[in-house]
């Protein structure tokens, strides 16, 4: 599998690569299964850069994302780059605003200490999308995603003001393709249905441990021509783990006990095939017709080289075959 390979997506000229990066780690912040520190500042600009050296040529980012950290560190990276040799997606439906109980600025970063705050409106749209440019110093980004509505049940606000607002921006040649991110399918399968949109970022509900968007939601998804960027892959480190028998995160939290039970039998199949689990993670999303990336965070250049290299592992077809037979997968999921 070529992790390079660039998928269109929608009908306005954006593109992505098989291999995305997703913004989280860089910000500053640690991998969601406390494994690890966050990476320092000078460590977060070194795999930005490492990620655009060997090949990877989309780029996710929010405002969330370490409050403004994460698109002032991908701008001071990536703007040395031709701007055509990258595509960047990014989100709205949150503003920055000064956070009042820790004033001040980030020292390495020079913006202030920031909040986020949900903001669904028109202005709210065009603020975030202003804002995080203007934290970036880049001009444009080619991707825009309505940002988690669902934690506060925003899903009318999302209908009546957001979404044809960024319906606007795509008319006008602001953005070449937009859609949502969440951590969730249901909503996400009303939007579909309801708007034309182009891609859909979807955290860790289609991944080899979790196929919970398998039956539905991509389906839809191939009948309306809306693409996937998968992010989360590895489910908040349980499909990375190399230890299944301590502390394991998944979506977020402590992983259930029947969740550590699956992750254990599929490494253990991997195991049997001399197959790397992440490189079998990074893999399965993507040989459904509907995905068009996978964006793993990374916290180390070295992870990304990784990443790299998980997505070129040969995996023979007979660990898929095993997989199915056991009902860890489906047994109609496509494979790679």
């Amino acid at each position: 599998m070529n992790p390079f390979e660039s998928i269109p997506v929608g009908d306005y000229g954006a593109e992505v690569t098989r291999l995305g990066m997703g913004g989280v780690f860089i910000s500053g912040r640690g991998p969601a299964d406390g494994s690890a520190e966050a990476p320092a500042y000078e460590t977060g600009l070194a795999t930005i850069a490492k990620a655009h050296e060997v090949g990877i040529k989309y780029f996710d980012t929010a405002p969330l994302y370490g409050n403004g950290r994460s698109e002032a560190r991908y701008g001071k990276v990536l703007g040395r780059y031709p701007r055509d040799s990258f595509v960047l997606s990014s989100k709205v439906g949150r503003v920055l605003v000064p956070d009042e109980d820790d004033p001040g600025e980030w020292a390495v970063d020079g913006i202030p200490h920031l909040t986020a705050k949900f903001d669904l409106s028109r202005d709210g749209i065009l603020r975030a999308l202003d804002e995080g440019l203007e934290r970036s110093g880049l001009d444009h980004v080619e991707i825009l995603y309505l940002h988690d509505p669902d934690v506060e049940d925003m899903e009318d606000e999302a209908i009546a003001t957001a979404f044809p607002t960024m319906i606007e921006l795509r008319e006008q040649g602001v953005v070449k393709a937009i859609g949502t991110g969440m951590n969730q399918w249901q909503m996400p399968a009303r939007f579909v249905e309801r708007f034309d949109l182009d891609i859909i970022l979807l955290a860790g509900r289609y991944t080899l441990l979790d196929h919970d968007a398998y039956p539905e939601f991509l389906p839809l998804c191939v009948e309306r021509n809306v693409k996937i960027a998968t992010g989360g892959p590895y489910n908040s480190g349980i499909l990375a783990a190399q230890d299944l028998d301590g502390p394991l995160a998944f979506n977020y939290e402590q992983a259930a006990p029947q969740w550590i039970e699956k992750a254990r039998g599929l490494k253990r199949v991997c195991d049997a095939h001399g197959v790397d689990m992440r490189a079998a993670a990074l893999q399965f999303p993507l040989a459904h017709p509907a995905v068009a990336s996978v964006i793993p965070g990374a916290a180390t250049p070295e992870q990304v080289v990784e990443n790299v290299e998980f997505i070129r592992t040969d995996i023979p077809d007979a660990m898929w075959a095993d997989m199915k037979s056991e009902g860890l997968i489906p047994a109609d999921a496509p494979t790679p």
